[in-house]
């Protein structure tokens, strides 16, 4: 049987799918270098639930979102960081 040392639960609902991919994305070293990443809402990705995380995204303290044309969003927490 070949099982993970430390298995992760699965994300349940779309809610959870949006927030790990975004997790992902952000934790990359490219993105934690630069501190700031642009994102989109993908096809398969429920629109309530990609709101709902970019606006908890968003209530967060240093960190700033940016809403650009054609959907994407620039997450960034430079300025936090700076200061």
């Amino acid at each position: 049987m070949n099982l993970a040392p430390y298995p992760t639960p699965k994300p349940r609902n779309s809610y959870e799918l949006v927030g790990h991919r975004l997790q992902r994305i952000i934790a990359s070293p490219r993105v934690q270098r630069i501190q700031l990443v642009e994102v989109s809402r993908r096809d398969d990705e429920s629109p309530e639930a990609w709101h709902q995380v970019i606006q908890d995204i968003g209530e967060t303290v240093g960190i700033r979102v940016e809403h650009l044309d054609g959907g994407t969003v620039r997450i960034g927490w430079r300025e936090y960081c700076d200061s």
